[in-house]
């Protein structure tokens, strides 16, 4: 029985309902919510205390409460919601040392569980079919919220060097879905058009959010240890995505997909890392055998049936008013004519 449980990020729309999820469940005596903000919304019979990670009074928390799990969902994947990439990284990074830096010294810490991303694979041409968790990917992410989560399971691996006897659990999930979360992602097939790489039809992966709070479920309250993937079975193209939200989609030549990104940004509709559109590029796999034969997890959702349920949450199957399509292909379109101009 995991008695004492501390979450961290229960502010974020993931961190509160896994604390109300954990809250619940009978093999949990107390779970404590912590996060810089007051959650604003129900995080069921949870704690909430007002702390910083990335300050050193969260090892006082720890030890006081005699917390014997922490699960550590503070990776941030948004620099808007973050207040801009330094502020992002500093979170994720700064913030993720000083939390090891407490459960290092805590002498009731039995198990440590960390959401992490399948982002830490990038994406490539070069890439595998299927990622198994010992594989590394051909190109690394270079910046944004995949670079973070590297070091983030760097500095992971050295707590379990420095710490043998508590068990620690890194789940890379895939992009999650659903019909309550916002991400990057999910705001992307949201847009009246859809911009995508010209030549390009990546393989996309998803795992609903319901799925992926159940498997960090069953990773603090379980005996897993290790890496494991995260995922739903099966695999969409980023066309089938697009159509199955009702976008039309504009094929954006590769060169121009900064400034792509850039006027979407601007604009205010969607915040899409370089990365990110290497992967709607490349798409990427996950073998998720670890996922059922080590954490004993089936997901309830398929990628189809998760995308698709965050499509029916969103309400993006309806008719699009043809002025709104038209306005997006006029402000892409001369984004994309303006940029071939010498």
């Amino acid at each position: 029985m995991a008695r004492v449980v501390l979450v961290t990020g229960v502010s974020r729309y993931l961190g509160g309902r896994f604390a109300r999820l954990l809250a619940a469940d009978p093999a949990v005596e107390r779970v404590i919510g912590v996060d810089v903000i007051p959650p604003p919304h129900d995080i069921g019979a949870a704690d909430f205390v007002r702390a910083d990670i990335r300050n050193p009074v969260i090892a006082r928390i720890i030890d006081h409460a005699g917390v014997e799990v922490v699960v550590h969902m503070s990776v941030i994947a948004t620099p808007l919601g973050a207040g801009g990439r330094v502020s992002m990284k500093e979170i994720n990074v700064i913030g993720t040392m000083q939390l090891l830096a407490a459960c290092q010294k805590s002498p009731s810490l039995r198990r440590l569980v960390v959401k992490s991303t399948a982002a830490v694979y990038g994406a490539s041409p070069r890439d595998p079919a299927m990622f198994t968790e010992d594989m590394l990917g051909k190109r690394e992410p270079r910046s944004g919220w995949g670079k973070d989560s590297i070091e983030v399971e760097g500095y992971v691996r050295g707590f379990v060097r420095r710490r043998p006897d508590v068990d620690v659990v890194t789940l890379r999930l895939a992009n999650i879905v659903g019909p309550g979360i916002r991400t990057a992602m999910t705001d992307y097939f949201a847009l009246p058009v859809v911009p995508t790489p010209l030549g390009f039809d990546g393989r996309l992966q998803f795992v609903h959010e319901d799925d992926g709070l159940e498997a960090l479920r069953l990773a603090a309250v379980g005996r897993a240890e290790g890496t494991i993937n995260v995922a739903g079975d099966g695999v969409l193209m980023l066309s089938q995505a697009a159509r199955l939200a009702g976008r039309p989609t504009l094929p954006v030549p590769p060169q121009l997909g900064g400034l792509a990104r850039q006027l979407l940004r601007r604009q205010g509709l969607v915040d899409l890392s370089g990365e990110q559109m290497r992967y709607l590029s490349y798409g990427r796999g996950l073998d998720t055998t670890r996922m059922r034969t080590e954490l004993g997890f089936e997901p309830r959702f398929t990628t189809r049936e998760a995308f698709l349920d965050f499509v029916r949450g969103r309400r993006l199957q309806g008719p699009l008013n043809a002025e709104t399509v038209q306005g997006a292909r006029d402000a892409l379109g001369s984004l994309v004519g303006g940029g071939r101009r010498p």
